[in-house]
C-alpha cells in the first residue's frame, strides 16, 4: 500500500516538473536557435555542404506535416513520464541537443541551398509559418533529426506492442521529411542522429550518466592511454574538417571522433561505464551504435594479433583461457567469464555469459578480479569455463592467476604464468597486474 501510494504520489508530481521545463526550454529553444540564424545570416560568406545527386530529390509538399509533427511530441514526451526524473533525464537530453547544435550552428554555420515552389493549402500555410522564423543556415548536425532520435527512443518503450510499428512508420516519415521539404540536406542526417545517440548516451534510461562519477585517473599509464585516443579523436577531427569542402562524406569522420573521444573520457577517468556494458554482456543500443567505429578496430586488432592463435587453451579442470570468441566458439562452454568492456556478446550465444567490464591495457580491479575468480571456481562445477578478454593476453589471464592461487593450484604468480604459457598461451602481466591479483594474497 505504501509503494502504491509513493507510486502515486511520483506520478503526480510528473505535469508538474513537465511544465516547468517546457517554459524553460521552449523559449530556450527559439531565444538560441533563432540567435545562431542572425549571427550566420551576418556573415558575408556561409558555407554549403552537400551531394551534387541531391538535386534529385522530389520535393513532396505534404510532408511538412510529418515534419511539424516532431514539435507536438517534443512537448508530449515530457507528460509521457511515471516519474520526476524522468522528466528531467529527457529535459537534459532535449537541453544537451540544443546546446551542441546551436554551438555548431555558431560556430560552422552551413546553408541550404534548395529553392522550394509555391506551395498552397495546409502545407503552403504550414511552410509559411515554418519561413517566418527557420532561415537556411542551420544544417549539420540536424537539429530535427536529433530530436527524432531522442523522442524515438523515448516513446518506444512505452507505447503498447501492437501501436510501436505504427511509430516506428511515423519516425520514418519525420525523418525523411526533413529532405523531401527541403529543409536539409542528406549529411545533416548522420550528424543529426549522432547528436541525438550522444544525448541517449550521455543520460541513459536504466542508469546513471557515465560521466557522473568523473574523477580524473591517478594512473599515468591510463592517463597516457586517454591522451593517445584523445589525439585520435582530434585527428579524425580535423581530416574531416579538411576533407568536407571536397566531399560532405568527409563529415561522416565525426563518427569515429566521437567515438575516441568518449574512450579518451573512459581512460583520464570515466572508466568502463562509458561503454554501457551489462552483467549479461550485452551493451545498451545507444552504446553499441555510438562506440561502433571504436568496436570495430578492436574486432580487427583480434583478428591481426590472434589469427595464428588457437582460440582458447585448456588451462585445468575445465577452466579455458583465450580472445573474445565468436559465437560457435562460445557455444562450446557453458559459462564465458567477459572482461573486456568493449566488446559485446554475440547474438544468439547459448553459454551462460557473465560480464566483469574494464578497460583495455589498464590494470585489472582487485575488486573485479577476486569476484571473477571466485565465479571461476563456482561455475566450472557446472561444466567448461571460459574466461576471455579481447586478445586472451592481459586481463583474462589476471583472472586464471588469481583463480590458481586461490585455490591453490599453484603457490605463486610465476607458477601461474609457467602454468599458462605450458597451456600455449603466452600472456603479458605488467607488474601493477601482477600485484592487484596477488593483493591479499598470503
Amino acid at each position: 500500500m505504501e509503494k502504491a501510494r509513493s507510486t502515486f504520489s511520483q506520478t503526480a508530481l510528473v505535469p508538474k516538473r513537465a511544465a516547468l521545463w517546457l517554459a524553460f526550454l521552449a523559449p530556450f529553444f527559439y531565444l538560441s536557435y533563432g540567435g545562431a540564424n542572425w549571427l550566420a545570416s551576418q556573415r558575408v560568406h556561409v558555407p554549403n555542404v552537400a551531394f551534387a545527386w541531391e538535386s534529385a530529390i522530389p520535393f513532396l509538399g505534404w510532408t511538412i506535416i510529418p515534419y511539424w509533427s516532431i514539435n507536438l511530441f517534443y512537448a508530449l514526451c515530457l507528460f509521457i513520464n511515471t516519474a520526476p526524473r524522468d522528466v528531467d533525464r529527457l529535459a537534459r537530453r532535449y537541453l544537451t541537443i540544443q546546446i551542441v547544435a546551436v554551438a555548431c550552428f555558431t560556430a560552422f554555420p552551413l546553408e541550404a541551398t534548395f529553392v522550394r515552389p509555391a506551395t498552397s493549402g495546409l502545407p503552403g500555410f504550414m511552410f509559411a509559418v515554418l519561413g517566418g522564423f527557420d532561415k537556411p543556415f542551420n544544417q549539420a548536425p540536424s537539429l530535427h533529426i536529433a530530436l527524432l532520435v531522442v523522442i524515438w527512443d523515448h516513446l518506444r518503450g512505452r507505447l503498447p506492442r501492437k501501436v510501436r510499428l505504427l511509430w516506428h512508420l511515423w519516425c520514418f516519415l519525420i525523418g525523411v521529411s526533413v529532405v523531401t521539404t527541403w529543409q536539409h540536406h542528406i549529411i545533416d542526417i548522420p550528424t543529426g542522429m549522432l547528436l541525438g545517440l550522444f544525448a541517449i548516451w550521455l543520460f541513459p534510461r536504466d542508469a546513471g550518466s557515465p560521466l557522473a562519477n568523473f574523477t580524473m585517473s591517478g594512473d599515468p599509464k591510463s592517463r597516457r592511454l586517454g591522451f593517445y585516443y584523445l589525439c585520435g579523436a582530434i585527428a579524425f577531427l580535423g581530416l574531416g574538417a579538411l576533407c568536407t569542402p571536397l566531399s560532405a562524406a568527409a563529415l561522416l569522420l565525426l563518427w569515429p571522433a566521437v567515438a575516441l573521444a568518449i574512450v579518451a573520457l573512459g581512460y583520464f577517468g570515466a572508466g568502463p561505464q562509458i561503454f554501457q556494458k551489462r552483467v549479461d554482456g550485452r551493451a545498451t543500443l545507444t552504446s553499441r551504435w555510438l562506440l561502433a567505429p571504436y568496436r570495430l578496430g578492436a574486432l580487427i586488432n583480434i583478428r591481426l594479433w590472434t589469427r595464428r592463435m588457437p582460440a582458447s587453451v585448456a588451462i585445468a579442470d575445465g577452466v579455458h583461457l583465450g580472445r573474445f570468441p565468436r559465437r560457435h566458439e562460445a557455444n562450446r562452454f557453458a559459462t564465458v567469464i567477459d572482461m573486456t568492456g568493449e566488446l559485446q556478446r554475440p547474438s544468439g550465444t547459448l553459454a551462460r555469459w557473465c560480464s566483469f567490464p574494464t578497460l583495455d591495457l589498464t590494470a585489472i580491479d582487485k575488486i573485479q578480479a577476486l569476484a571473477a575468480a571466485n565465479l571461476i571456481e563456482i561455475a566450472r562445477q557446472q561444466g567448461p569455463v571460459l574466461v576471455c578478454c579481447a586478445l586472451g593476453f592481459q586481463r583474462s589471464a589476471c583472472v586464471i592467476v588469481r583463480w590458481l592461487l586461490i585455490s591453490r593450484r599453484c603457490e605463486d604468480p610465476a607458477e601461474a604464468v609457467r602454468l599458462i604459457e605450458r597451456a600455449g598461451r603466452r600472456v603479458h602481466l605488467p607488474a601493477d597486474s601482477i600485484h592487484a591479483v596477488t593483493e591479499g594474497l598470503q
